[in-house]
């Protein structure tokens, strides 16, 4: 389904946004996290993909790997940590942000208990970044996290709480647990009474779009190198921290934005339709895990609802098919490691350019420059090969192998 957003406007990024989410907040994000060693050192590969190109006959597709962004292989590593040392700041401002990752305040902050619900990867984030700060982390799970993603989080020394419901039944058991026993909701979704966290975890990713204007050498308030950015969907969170970034940087030049989502878990489309942040229609289970959120961040919303030009739901099998193109390469496309949420951005634009009608209607043609980030890489590992029919250190090592070929060749 592919719907116009009739509240998209074209103008300079609007400074009651900007006061709540800002370049030069996100770059102090990054700044903040930089010595902290659960984070890559540089910027993420932003790779071109010239043989996809080709076959969707566009003029450029590129794919921002952000499974490289740190062992946890997901952005997430962007958006929880910044959170949590925002809120520490907060309650002690005398203690060097910078440094709160590093574990030297572990002694001031050890009985110090965060929670969040999670689909898998932000889990982490937090369990990560609570683990090497010294504080207390507590993680709630629903019914439809995997074992092995569950693993993970525990691995990392968070206490795991499962309920039989949703993902919004779990944000709901964060709340009360955080009520409960005072402990501090650290939750990438916004509700009332409860926006300054998701506001920082949203602004930590704003640091993609920040190397991604650096990578392509984009000038501010000009067209940049992409025409087109298809989005993942989820509660709004990475979207509305890449789209603020965008609009700010480049105003009314900014890209034309596409929304994607699962079809069964579809409510930024909904809130398109509705003109509020809305629920789903559908089941919200997905392979999507990432994406299987039933309920719109307010917060969010407040961005994507004039920045984002249209909203579209895909299929689940359409994801994996994507997963499997990325995975295999090509003699002029580097083989990437693409999680399930990962490609819903690739799985959005073979629908639109395979359809000349939505193409017309997305302004998507020969000379279009498309830009979609890989939001994760194998996340789930057994689920990975499953869907993809390889395990991914075998592509890692095809990569690795293409890479050098190439760098060989540039030589």
């Amino acid at each position: 389904m592919l719907i116009a957003n009739a509240r998209a406007a074209r103008t300079s990024y609007p400074s009651g946004l900007q006061s709540i989410m800002s370049i030069e907040r996100a770059r102090e994000s990054r700044r903040w996290l930089a010595s902290w060693e659960g984070i890559a050192d540089g910027a993420t590969p932003l790779y071109d993909l010239p043989d996809t190109a080709a076959r969707l006959n566009i003029a450029r597709f590129s794919v921002k790997d952000e499974s490289a962004r740190s062992p946890l292989a997901s952005f997430k590593a962007l958006g929880a940590p910044i959170a949590l040392v925002r809120r520490i700041h907060r309650l002690y401002p005398d203690l060097d942000p910078a440094s709160i990752l590093t574990g030297r305040h572990a002694d001031r902050i050890r009985d110090y208990t965060v929670i969040s619900a999670t689909d898998g990867n932000h889990g982490r984030g937090l369990a990560a970044a609570a683990r090497d700060a010294g504080c207390r982390c507590v993680i709630v799970l629903h019914a439809n996290v995997s074992a092995e993603r569950e693993e993970a989080i525990a691995a990392l020394g968070a206490r795991i709480v499962r309920i039989q419901g949703n993902y919004d039944e779990s944000v709901e058991e964060a709340a009360r647990l955080a009520a409960a026993h005072g402990w501090q909701v650290v939750s990438d979704t916004s509700y009332e009474g409860y926006e300054d966290v998701p506001r920082d975890v949203m602004q930590g990713y704003g640091v993609i779009a920040d190397e991604i204007m650096r990578q392509t050498g984009a000038r501010p308030d000009e067209a940049g190198a992409f025409t087109h950015v298809l989005l993942q969907g989820g509660v709004g969170g990475l979207a509305a921290g890449l789209v603020s970034h965008f609009w700010e940087y480049q105003g009314a030049h900014r890209p034309h934005f596409i929304m994607v989502e699962p079809v069964q878990a579809d409510c930024l489309l909904q809130s398109a339709i509705r003109g509020h942040a809305a629920r789903a229609s559908g089941s919200i289970d997905s392979v999507m895990a990432g994406l299987a959120c039933g309920e719109t961040s307010p917060l969010a919303w407040k961005f994507l609802e004039t920045s984002v030009d249209h909203f579209m739901t895909i299929e689940d099998g359409q994801a994996v098919e994507a997963m499997r193109s990325l995975a295999s390469g090509s003699e002029r496309d580097v083989p990437i490691v693409a999680g399930e949420s990962g490609t819903a951005g690739l799985a959005a634009l073979r629908i639109l350019r395979g359809d000349p009608g939505l193409s017309a209607r997305t302004g998507l043609d020969s000379l279009s420059r498309v830009l979609i980030v890989n939001t994760e890489g194998a996340t789930a590992p057994g689920e990975y090969r499953e869907l993809v029919g390889e395990s991914a250190e075998s592509v890692r090592e095809r990569q690795s192998a293409w890479l050098s070929r190439s760098f060989q060749e540039q030589a």
